[in-house]
């Protein structure tokens, strides 16, 4: 197995509100490993872009943070801001879900790709450039040379999530904190944003951690997998082995809720009732149990840890080694549900 370059413990984030403080993450941990693509989903709300925002430094300062974020033996929750440029943007860099805002509307986007390389490298100015129109065309940019002059306002979506790939990889980080990149993009330049990123992973090696909420963009790039629900990770492991053979009723329900071609006609799509707990009143016990169709009296009194399924697998639900051996899941969310009545 390969060993972790980013290892997350016990991380937590707190916000102070009005109302209360909203718990956005709560206690987790997860290893990042070399050269992997990790998908981490969620409805919104869950905290999966708040724990990519904290593992780069880059949340407000309202934002009370605790645990650990390890890179190459540094705690990057520990460094000041100027410590943290050092490695933002050069060991870990972010892609934003909108590159518009992400991008600087005042400056050509050729001047925004050779600045990122001037910060960190010992490169001329003239040299900063020709590498920018190089990335450009590494990433499918049409006349990358002609286009490098050009503002960001005056590519389409797709094309601007390109220019933030480029610039992403620019210094070629370890780690690329990908926050729902292919958000309002149609089907195809979806894909095609796809194939960008994995060959950005190939050139640079580097790490993928791809926050989104659509579970076909995971199948179609991520090696694993983690599912997020009220702060908290309650699933992990292998792509294909969670699609599978899911373990904890929350990622049943997620897989479930994918419309599928091979559905009758006239079939519902499957839902999961009920609505997100309050980050703000959450319970003493598994956030998911008034949903869950097969909480029982401990799913109710207890939070649930993340423990080892397999060897390659974690999950966070009292029931989860009766859900992973059975044959029949109506069967036994039935019996659940009949036994509560």
């Amino acid at each position: 197995m390969t060993k972790p370059i980013i290892e997350i413990r016990n991380l937590s984030v707190t916000f102070p509100s009005e109302a209360g403080t909203v718990q956005a993450v709560r206690d987790i941990s997860l290893d990042i490993r070399a050269g992997e693509v990790l998908g981490i989903v969620g409805e919104s709300g869950s905290g999966k872009t708040v724990t990519s925002l904290a593992a780069i430094g880059l949340l407000p300062d309202s934002a009370t943070v605790s645990g650990s974020v390890m890179f190459n033996g540094v705690n990057l929750l520990e460094l000041n801001d100027d410590q943290m440029s050092k490695h933002r943007g050069k060991d870990i860099a972010m892609i934003f879900q909108d590159p518009l805002s992400a991008l600087n509307p005042v400056h050509t986007i050729g001047r925004q790709i050779a600045e990122a390389l001037l910060i960190h490298k010992d490169i001329s100015t003239e040299a900063a450039h020709k590498r920018a129109i190089e990335l450009l065309e590494i990433v499918g940019i049409p006349r990358p040379a002609e286009r490098a002059q050009s503002y960001p306002h005056e590519f389409s979506g797709g094309m601007r999530q390109r220019v933030m790939i480029a610039l992403a990889i620019a210094n070629e980080p370890k780690v690329l904190l990908a926050d729902e990149p292919t958000t309002a993009l149609d089907v195809t330049v979806q894909a095609q944003i796809l194939d960008v990123l994995k060959i950005a992973r190939d050139m640079t090696g580097a790490a993928i951690v791809l926050v989104t909420h659509d579970l076909g963009v995971v199948a179609g790039i991520a090696d694993r997998v983690a599912i997020m629900y009220a702060g908290k990770v309650v699933e992990v492991g292998p792509v294909e082995e969670v699609y599978a053979q899911p373990a904890m009723p929350y990622t049943i329900g997620l897989l479930r809720s994918i419309p599928r071609l091979d559905a009758n006609s006239g079939e519902r799509l499957a839902s999961i009732s009920g609505a997100p707990v309050s980050p703000i009143n959450l319970p003493d016990s598994c956030a998911f149990a008034p949903r869950c169709p097969a909480a029982s009296e401990v799913c109710l009194t207890k939070t649930p840890e993340l423990v080892n399924l397999s060897p390659t697998r974690m999950t966070a639900c009292a029931r989860q080694g009766e859900i992973f051996l059975c044959k029949n899941l109506d069967n036994f969310f039935n019996r659940v549900r009949l036994m509560s009545v």
